[in-house]
């Protein structure tokens, strides 16, 4: 029987990959056992998520990228590789404060954010666009030092939960610092894998079950 809190975790990262994908403009549908993307999607993004363990193959194949949400899937038989294997992980609310970030509301300071998100790229890859903004379930957050963005990470919201995402820091030794940022408030979800996952764990979360990432080799 799969955990509340994996399912939780699992709808508000559909939810958030579809928040992305209307800041694109793209569409996008949701049936019981999968959600889809009407075509491509952004970098880094899947064009499927299986949101029960039951989902099948044929729910997902001819999307290119897909989110096995519940490790059950063997695609490689349908000419699909495992990209990564991750856990989803989960952290209850408690009344203890996060050290606190700052929320990028502006289109400047998106761009920002953006662009230490990926390494300081003079021209980072077409992800995160102003629209994101203007989605009421959505918050971009950013950890200063002085005026240089430190770090950061997305939230947003699905029902009584927030999904954690995007979680970054321009010095990998300050990760624990941007981990320790985030609200403790409210019920928290996300996916994390390796050094990550320590992490993770060290900020309160636990895994609450395994998932992977598939591509096409089409």
């Amino acid at each position: 029987m799969i955990d509340v809190e994996t399912n939780a975790a699992v709808r508000n990262n559909a939810d958030w990959c579809a928040a992305v994908l209307r800041s694109h403009g793209l569409g996008y549908t949701f049936s019981p056992r999968v959600w889809r993307s009407a075509g491509p999607t952004p970098p880094y993004y899947p064009e499927a998520i299986t949101l029960r363990p039951d989902a099948t193959a044929a729910d997902v194949l001819g999307k290119r990228a897909v989110k096995d949400s519940f490790a059950t899937l063997d695609l490689a038989r349908h000419g699909y590789t495992e990209l990564f294997s991750a856990e989803w992980i989960h952290r209850p609310a408690s009344r203890t404060e996060g050290t606190g970030a700052e929320e990028v509301t502006t289109a400047a300071a998106l761009a920002e954010w953006h662009q230490a998100w990926h390494g300081g790229d003079d021209e980072p890859p077409d992800v995160f666009r102003p629209a994101l903004l203007d989605d009421r379930s959505v918050s971009v957050h950013a950890v200063r030092d002085g005026d240089r963005i430190a770090g950061g990470y997305i939230l947003n919201r699905t029902g009584a939960v927030a999904g954690v995402s995007n979680l970054f820091a321009t010095d990998p030794a300050d990760r624990p610092v941007v981990w320790a940022s985030i609200p403790h408030g409210i019920p928290l979800v996300g996916y994390e894998s390796g050094d990550d996952l320590d992490q993770a764990r060290a900020a309160g979360f636990r895994p609450v079950g395994p998932l992977r990432i598939w591509l096409s080799e089409a």
